[in-house]
């Protein structure tokens, strides 16, 4: 073995290692006092409201938003990451945390949110930079699947795609053939840059404490066995652009 392929291998064998660490720390379950389990629903009520305001800006915004909405109106699922530190891989809360927003075709209704953390995230950006919005539009079934398993890497499970911006980019969308394509912006600034080979791991314990008991991303946004009224703003904002709309009977349904 050269150096070159030496050193490829220990980079594989140290990605691996982190992932499986952090999947193991996100995929635990809420334990110990009812103030654990009122932080953590207090994280996650934020990460929502961070993600709405997030979409909104994304989406009004003139360079990005045509594009944008144009590529929502045919996705299958929406990430949002409202704040994501580069320079790391996400431990604790550094690096990135986010909410995943899933469609049903038939019935053209969202369901979710499902929480994530964005991790090894440099993101193109150099270490000490501000932090990043991200959104992730999901186009295909392979780019959701890819968002649902536990130790996702973008551009190996799925392929991604920087979203085009600007003039003309609402057309550009028609040829996109990526399963996932990202969106990203600085101090409120489109950054362009690239999310390939960050990992994706769902984050459990914000799930357990936003829907009281513990659940899994497939549970949340394919089987619907729970929902939170809490999100209906989001998913809302969302649907008002995709063409969809809120499923109103199963978020009355659990608030009573």
């Amino acid at each position: 073995m050269n150096r070159q392929q030496s050193e490829t291998a220990t980079t594989v064998a140290r990605i691996i290692s982190r992932a499986s660490a952090v999947a193991l720390l996100l995929g635990s379950v809420i334990v110990g006092s009812p103030q654990a389990w009122a932080d953590y629903a207090q994280d996650a009520h934020r990460v929502v409201e961070a993600a709405h305001l997030s979409f909104e800006s994304f989406q009004a915004d003139p360079r990005m938003g045509p594009g944008l909405r144009s590529l929502i109106r045919k996705a299958r699922g929406v990430m949002i990451c409202p704040k994501v530190l580069p320079g790391g891989f996400l431990l604790g809360g550094a690096g990135g945390q986010g909410v995943l927003l899933v469609r049903n075709h038939e019935s053209n209704t969202w369901s979710g949110p499902a929480f994530y953390a964005l991790g090894e995230a440099s993101l193109g950006l150099q270490a000490g930079a501000d932090a990043s919005e991200v959104v992730l539009v999901a186009l295909t079934n392979r780019g959701v699947t890819a968002l649902l398993t536990a130790t996702a890497r973008l551009g190996v499970n799925a392929s991604v795609a920087v979203g085009p911006v600007g003039a003309g980019a609402e057309a550009v969308t028609e040829n996109l053939s990526a399963d996932l394509v990202s969106y990203s912006r600085k101090q409120g600034l489109h950054v362009g840059v690239s999310v390939e080979g960050a990992g994706v791991f769902p984050w459990r314990s914000l799930d357990q404490a936003y829907y009281g008991r513990p659940v899994t991303p497939i549970q949340i946004l394919l089987q619907r066995e729970v929902s939170n009224p809490h999100a209906a703003g989001l998913i809302a904002a969302i649907a008002s652009v995709a063409g969809g709309s809120l499923d109103i009977q199963s978020v009355v349904a659990s608030a009573k």
